[in-house]
This record gives C-alpha cells, structure tokens and sequence, in this order.
C-alpha cells in the first residue's frame, strides 16, 4: 500500500479536500485503484451534531455515517463509496482506546498519548486503507490521506505524530507527502509573497515531516524566481513545486496538476514510475470546457435556514450543477434565507422581505434543503405553497419534503392546525411523525440514514403502488433522453 498525505498551512479554506480528490483522480486516471481517508482533529465523534453555520454540509454515507464534507468530494471525484470509518476524528480514537482501557486490554499500563492514541491513528489508517471502495475485489494501490486544520494546531498534534511515526514505519517509497499553503500576493506591491509558507514548511519539518511537493495556493500561477526561493528555502526540488491558482470551476484543478505533471513526481516518491500510465482525462476535460461555455441562464432558489454559508448545502449544490451541465445550462443559484419569506420579517426588516421574495419570484425551480429546529419554517411552507400553486418545479429534500406535506394538508386538505410532531407534539393532525426508533434526549447518530431496503408488507397499498408508477414514469423519461 503507498499513502499520499494532503496537509494544509498558513489559513484553512485554501482547498485541501479538493486538492486531495483531485490528486486521488489524477492518479486513478493513470490506472491505479485509490481509497481515501479524512482526519478531523476536533473532539465530536462524527459531524452529525455540529452546526452547518460552523463547519459546512453534514455529509451521510451510504452506511449512514455522518462525516465531514470532503468525504462527498471523494466520493465525487472518484466515483467511490466510502464508510464512516474513512473519517478519523479525535474523539473516535480516544473513544477507541479507552474502550479498550476500561475492557483491560493494556494490561494496567498508563495509558498515554505516545504510543497509544499515535499506534490506534496508525492501525486505524492501515485497517481501513485496505477496505476496497471501488467495488472491486482486493485493497486499493494508494490512499490518499487528508488531515484537517493546518499545522500548528494544538489539537493535530496527535495526528502529525503519529503520522511521523508512520512515514518512517512504512519507510521510503510508500509515504508522500504534499503540503497545500498559501503565497499571498499584496495588492500594495503586486508581489507574491513567499514568507508564509516558508514559516508553515518550518513548522512541519520541526514536527518530523518533510513536504515531497508543494502546492502553493495564489492568484495568478507562481513566478519562476518565487518557485527558486520557495526551493531553497523549503528543500523541496524545483519541479516539486505547483500552483494551484484560481480557475473558472473546480474540475481544472485536476488538469492542472496533470498540466504540471504531479502524478510523476508522485510516481518518483513513490517508485511507481515503471506501473503507471499517462493519465487518461478526456472525458474530464470534455466537461470542464462544456461548463466554461454555458450560456442559458437557469435560476434554481435554494430555500434554507444555512444560506449565509453555501458550504452548507455542498451536496446539493453540487448536484445542482451536474444536472444543469447535462441540460447545457448555466446555474445561477438564488440563496434564500427562509425566516425572511415570513411575515414577522416584512415588519422588523421589509427590505429583507421584499429581496427574499423576489429571489423565489424570479426562480424556475424551487429546492427546500432540511434542516433543524424551527426557525424558519414557516418560511419553508411559504415558498411550497408558492412553488406548488404557480406550479414551479419544487424539489423537497428531508425536512423539505415534510415541509411540502405539511403545506399540502393545510392548503388543500383544510386541515389547518396540520404539522410534524418535532414541531408540535400535541398537533390534533400530525402529517408527520416522530420516528419510533428515535431518541427525544440525544441528538447524535439517531436518525434513519444511509441508503436503505424499503420492504412494502402489503403491496397493493397506495406506497407500493406510488413507487411503481413514479419508477415507470422514470424510465420512460430515461428512455425518451
């Protein structure tokens, strides 16, 4: 098995998932079988719980695990599936040893940091490195490991010694390492700045870990004499050292590390430059150029609690613009926030009121996302009420499509007092119910999720019967395309 460490420096947000999803299909592309796996250094078991408001989409895997976004970049990128043990969190393996603790298993030992939090960091990264996600038979080639935060973080330093400890276990020739920082260009002076990343290399060197590669984040791509000083003061070659600028869309930053050729000097850390090939990204390519040449204007309204933070929505964003490139269509996607379609904010804030409500006006489509608790709601029940009665295509999501129905039962059925039970319990009409196997005291890992059998004990009752008609109908427009 090689492994290919992604970390980051200077700031977060300079890209580290994409980049390393990207790494992962440039190297796919070269006929190699790649897994990854996401380290996030905070201390919640899993994503399920946080705010999207503080740390982006809550992305849930096929086998229901609630994991951090990049997991969905991977999964994207690399047309994988991936488990919820593909996402290492601190508090999974301190959970982990102290279970372990507490069963005897270390035979009274003190029960430290160094060697045992870093030796189950090690052994997980081995035991899930080698669960095939592609579907095939056997372990992947390579897993390319993200670890989250940047260097210097109090709360990574577990991980960055463990991962120390693991580059020389595996030893030279399985273990890549690729630092993602930040070269700052000053508008005072127009000049890229070097500092940065140079004080983030000396960080990482000073915790035991050497870049093989540098992957400068910056505007415009990188200088020849910044790439000469970025060398000599970082010990990495000069070929070693890539750009990432910034491009029209996300899916260039795998031609442009193909551009730069990357996968050879991967290959050449590796000792893989005699079983690779050049990578095959026609296809790839093909879609970057369609999406940089779309003109036809769609405008889809994103009707959410989360909207000041997209990442929030990632998924579907995502999904909203693969479809809009399959209909060479150019996606403008309309964010409203769903507390100022209500009423209470046409009296605190009527300029608020008003932009809402020509943003849902002015779609051709209208998407309720899900979401929790209820501010805002009565916003969501607006915008379907609106969507349905001036029939604009309306696409409900979990809550959404609650949302949806409860807007229905009240509207057309008359049943006014109509809701889920999560919002009231003492509803005379509950559209919606709590869920029997569901917890009302914790909130983490108690939901229905992943991808799941639906078994109809009766199958001429009216679900059964909705499904087939909706699958029948499905194929026809498959079939018709």
């Amino acid at each position: 098995m090689k492994y290919v460490l992604v970390t980051g420096g200077v700031v977060s947000g300079l890209g580290k998932g994409v980049t390393a999803s990207s790494i992962g299909l440039l190297l796919k592309s070269c006929g190699l079988r790649v897994t990854s796996i996401k380290i996030d250094p905070y201390l919640n078991t899993d994503a399920g719980t946080m705010s999207p408001l503080e740390h982006g989409e809550v992305f849930v895997l096929d086998d229901g695990g609630e994991v951090d976004l990049d997991l969905g970049n991977y999964e994207r990128f690399l047309n994988i599936r991936l488990t919820r043990n593909n996402n290492i969190t601190t508090g999974k393996i301190y959970q982990s040893v102290i279970d372990k603790e507490r069963r005897g298993d270390y035979l009274g030992k003190t029960v430290q940091v160094v060697p045992h939090i870093t030796d189950a960091i090690q052994e997980w990264i081995e035991r899930v490195a080698m669960i095939p996600v592609d579907g095939k038979a056997g372990p992947a080639d390579v897993c390319v490991i993200e670890l989250g935060g940047t260097i210097g973080d109090i709360e990574s330093m577990p991980f960055i010694e463990a991962l120390g400890q693991f580059s020389y276990r595996v030893g030279a020739g399985n273990f890549c390492l690729i630092h993602v920082s930040l070269v700052p260009v000053l508008n005072v002076v127009g000049e890229q700045k070097t500092k940065p990343t140079q004080h983030s290399v000396r960080g990482l060197r000073g915790l035991g870990l050497a870049p093989h590669i540098l992957a400068c984040r910056s505007t415009t791509a990188l200088e020849q004499h910044v790439k000469v000083k970025l060398s000599q003061f970082c010990h990495v070659a000069e070929e070693n050292i890539i750009t990432l600028y910034d491009v029209p869309n996300i899916w260039h930053i795998p031609l442009l590390l193909r551009d730069q050729k990357v996968h050879e000097a991967i290959f050449k850390v590796l000792n893989l430059l005699g079983v690779s090939r050049e990578p095959a990204l026609e296809e790839w390519t093909c879609r970057a150029e369609i999406c940089d040449n779309l003109h036809e204007p769609v405008h889809i309204a994103v009707v959410g609690k989360y909207t000041c933070l997209p990442d929030s929505y990632l998924s579907i964003l995502k999904a909203l613009v693969h479809a809009s490139v399959f209909h060479r269509k150019k996606l403008f996607v309309d964010w409203v926030p769903s507390a100022d379609l209500e009423d209470a904010t046409a009296k605190e804030n009527p300029d608020a009121y008003k932009a809402a409500w020509k943003l849902l006006k002015g779609a051709d489509g209208v998407l309720v996302p899900g979401g929790f608790g209820d501010r805002g709601v009565q916003g969501k029940i607006l915008a379907a009420k609106y969507a349905r009665e001036n029939k604009v295509p309306f696409l409900g999501i979990c809550l959404g499509m609650q949302i949806a129905v409860i807007e229905f039962a009240r509207s057309v059925l008359g049943l006014q007092d109509a809701n889920s039970t999560e919002f009231d319990a003492n509803t005379r009409n509950p559209c919606i119910i709590f869920m029997p196997e569901g917890s009302k005291t914790h909130m983490g890992g108690t939901m229905r999720l992943g991808s799941r059998r639906t078994y109809f004990q009766v199958m001429d009752c009216k679900s059964a019967k909705l499904l087939r008609m909706s699958m029948v109908f499905l194929w026809q427009n498959l079939s018709d395309t």
